[in-house]
């Protein structure tokens, strides 16, 4: 996926401001180089702010740099494929004990234009440009992603990383792209962060009545990542 999200500064005023003064947040600026801004459109390696459970098991916000880093690639690894965090050894720890969730305004996605009244066959819709596409959970100002998180050591300071969770496409996504984030409802964030809660009874919840518009803004270009 070629994904970024949005995040509105007055949607998440009250997240943000809390964020940024955490010493954590602070440390994590100076040791990726990265602004503590988070808000406006994110891209991998961005600090954003994550919810995750606190030390009393309770979800609190974190700031999270986004993508977890390999040494076969200098690419942050920015996605997860569902159908194998439980098992590849990259993401089978942080599946069963360490989730999260991105909250966002809308995220990003290239994907194929959609007309009323189509008549073109499936191979003129496929070789179409792609468009952006500005994508969200219908009826909600918040669009609560699905991640995992790990820490890694930076210049000798364990720093939070997330990936965000992908899916394969469902609704009306489907006709822009083949594949999602994996959208959460509201009521299901404290499960789905509890380490030992069962992941797989939360995904079987995953929204997808999401609505989606061309994107009207495209403020810089995105970071390279790779999805593994």
């Amino acid at each position: 996926m070629c994904m970024s999200l949005r995040i509105e500064p007055r949607e998440m005023a009250e997240v943000l401001v809390k964020i940024r003064k955490m010493a954590l947040a602070q440390e994590i600026s100076n040791k990726l180089g990265k602004s503590l801004i988070m808000s406006g459109d994110l891209y991998p390696s961005d600090i954003a702010p994550v919810l995750a459970p606190n030390k009393y098991g309770n979800m609190a916000v974190f700031p999270m740099a986004w993508g977890f880093t390999h040494k076969a690639t200098p690419k942050p690894l920015a996605n997860c494929r569902l159908e194998t965090a439980d098992s590849k050894p990259l993401w089978r720890d942080s599946w069963y004990r360490r989730r999260c969730v991105i909250p966002a305004s809308w995220y990003y996605e290239w994907g194929y234009p959609v007309y009323e009244n189509d008549s073109r066959s499936m191979i003129e819709h496929l070789n179409s440009k792609k468009v952006k596409f500005a994508i969200q959970t219908e009826g909600s100002d918040i669009t609560y992603i699905a991640g995992l998180y790990r820490y890694e050591n930076h210049d000798d300071m364990q720093i939070p990383m997330f990936s965000i969770l992908t899916r394969e496409a469902a609704g009306t996504v489907r006709d822009i792209h083949d594949c999602m984030p994996l959208i959460l409802d509201k009521e299901n964030l404290q499960d789905w962060i509890r380490p030992n809660g069962d992941p797989s009874a939360i995904v079987e919840k995953a929204l997808s009545n999401m609505i989606f518009e061309r994107a009207v803004e495209y403020y810089r270009s995105p970071n390279e990542f790779i999805t593994m």
